[in-house]
């Protein structure tokens, strides 16, 4: 399957040249890079959250191969959505889908489905291509799209994603897709978006969730979240770190409405 641009134009120039000098201006060029086991990055328009994706990116060496974990907006396809094979397109290039990966993933998990229903119109994986793309020309990924609110889902994914990992011996990246509180004043994003990273900080995916629940964070991609934190668990991580958060407030002027984007490291 080839996979069409859903918001090329929209949340990001949708022609080569474009892209590239947008991309640029987010990448963070004096930057000490390292490697990572797993990201946070938001999902929006680059206008918006732009600059903390192209922080936590320009933080890290990205390998060739990522696995992308995003929430489901559309309600379209399965609960746990994998893309086994195609390619994606951005504007100037093609992005393969890593099968023997994604296959020896989802043999590994319970909860997936292969579907490519639930990526059709996906904006919250489709957004981060550019960027890893422009940072890792030989990029190839597996694509994951995860609705539910269940830590046993979180958890299936997550050992699912590590144990096949662990067995090809890759080089990964985990990027977990999500923006953070939807809709609340500067103040109060601030607030309740602490609450949620320090979970992620702490390295505690049940933490982080009951969290999100318990404080009633709109944070819409806590289950790709809670999943990559089990993940990197799995696969030793130490240590994880906030490279960068802003609301949209700072570039609307708005500060009564606004969304939480954070970016973080874990390695």
């Amino acid at each position: 399957m080839i996979r069409q641009p859903a918001v090329a134009g929209q949340f990001y120039p949708g022609d080569e040249k474009s892209l590239k000098k947008e991309l640029e201006r987010y990448i963070v060029r004096e930057t000490k890079k390292e490697r990572a086991l797993g990201v946070l990055a938001p999902h929006a328009g680059y206008m918006y959250s732009g600059a903390v994706a192209g922080a936590v990116y320009s933080r890290v060496e990205i390998p060739q191969t990522v696995v992308i974990l995003c929430p489901n907006h559309t309600g379209l396809g399965a609960r746990a959505a994998i893309m086994l094979e195609g390619t994606w397109i951005v504007p100037g290039t093609r992005i393969p889908i890593y099968t023997p990966l994604a296959k020896e993933i989802m043999e590994n998990s319970r909860e997936l489905d292969e579907d490519s229903m639930a990526h059709l119109r996906e904006h919250s994986l489709e957004v981060h291509l550019p960027f890893l793309f422009y940072l890792n020309p030989g990029l190839r990924f597996v694509p994951i799209c995860l609705m539910g609110s269940d830590f046993s889902l979180c958890e299936d994914v997550g050992k699912a994603v590590a144990r096949a990992l662990q067995k090809r011996e890759e080089n990964a990246l985990i990027v977990a897709s999500s923006d953070m509180t939807h809709y609340e004043s500067h103040k109060a994003a601030q607030e309740k978006d602490k609450k949620a990273i320090d979970k992620v900080l702490a390295l505690d995916p049940k933490g982080l969730l009951d969290t999100v629940r318990r404080q009633n964070i709109s944070m819409c991609g806590v289950i790709p979240a809670t999943a990559m934190l089990v993940a990197v668990r799995e696969l030793g991580a130490q240590r994880a770190e906030l490279v960068k958060y802003a609301t949209s407030g700072e570039v609307s002027g708005d500060y009564d409405q606004v969304v939480g984007y954070a970016g973080i490291f874990v390695s």
